[in-house]
């Protein structure tokens, strides 16, 4: 990155300006204890305008939710307009679980790890309508234009996404530039939505790193790729492929206007 300053005064004047357009009065940003939700609160809290930081455990690795804290700890320090608050789902989660069909744990897991993350967008939504702000999203672009590397309607579901347009190279050179604590910037990178605490490598098959070059190759022929390439650019496009309808609009019928007028 070139520029951090640079480009950290653009994301948050882009930030202030949407909200001034949407009549709305602050931000409530989901913290997970890692880099992205750190870095985008961070953001969200330079415009001093009202941040509301929301801590949202479900069954939770004591590393995570250790660092969720320490950020929060450290963003109201520096700043005055960011509030907290911390909502255990552990039991809304197991009350969920109670409700559902039986079925074989290894066909579950995935749909498990999305509803955690559903729930959460709940919990977000919830105090966006009593506050009247809007939802932060915390992706990053090869999460969010990549690979698809989030649940639809979980933490897909958002307002804004400020960090969208970052790698996550960049997420980390700013979180660098606003000396966000180092036991975040760190720490391996994970969703938190698995009992096993698998971190997003282990999902994927590829490091951030590998997924960039990836993504950059993409639609490039002239490169020369080693074995690992290869197969980090085939993952790579599998994921991109298979995850395509995250990234598009909702598909709509379009009825003929001679058959309803």
């Amino acid at each position: 990155m070139k520029n951090p300053e640079k480009v950290s005064k653009h994301i948050v004047s882009w930030i202030d300006n949407y909200l001034n357009k949407s009549k709305m009065k602050g931000f409530v940003v989901g913290v997970s204890g890692g880099v992205d939700s750190a870095l985008t609160s961070t953001l969200c809290a330079e415009t001093k305008r009202n941040v509301l930081c929301v801590e949202m455990p479900i069954n939770q690795e004591k590393d995570q939710v250790s660092r969720s804290k320490k950020h929060i700890e450290w963003l109201k320090k520096k700043y005055s307009n960011v509030s907290s608050i911390n909502i255990s789902l552990d039991n809304t989660f197991d009350s969920f679980i109670e409700s559902i069909p039986e079925v074989k744990s290894s066909e579950n897991d995935l749909s498990l790890a999305n509803t955690r993350s559903r729930l959460r967008m709940v919990a977000l939504y919830y105090f966006s309508s009593l506050k009247k702000y809007l939802v932060v999203g915390t992706g990053n672009k090869v999460e969010d234009f990549g690979i698809g590397f989030y649940t639809k309607y979980g933490d897909g579901g958002v307002d804004i996404s400020p960090i969208a347009d970052l790698l996550k190279s960049d997420v980390y050179n700013l979180a660098k530039f606003y000396n966000i604590i180092n036991e975040i910037i760190e720490a391996t990178p994970t969703d938190g939505l698995w009992d096993d605490n698998r971190n997003d490598e282990d999902q994927i098959g590829a490091s951030y790193e590998e997924l960039e070059k990836a993504m950059q190759i993409a639609h490039n022929l002239d490169y020369d790729l080693s074995n690992r390439e290869q197969e980090v650019l085939k993952i790579y496009k599998s994921l991109n492929s298979s995850n395509r309808h995250k990234m598009l609009p909702i598909p709509i019928c379009k009825i003929p206007k001679d058959y309803i007028r």
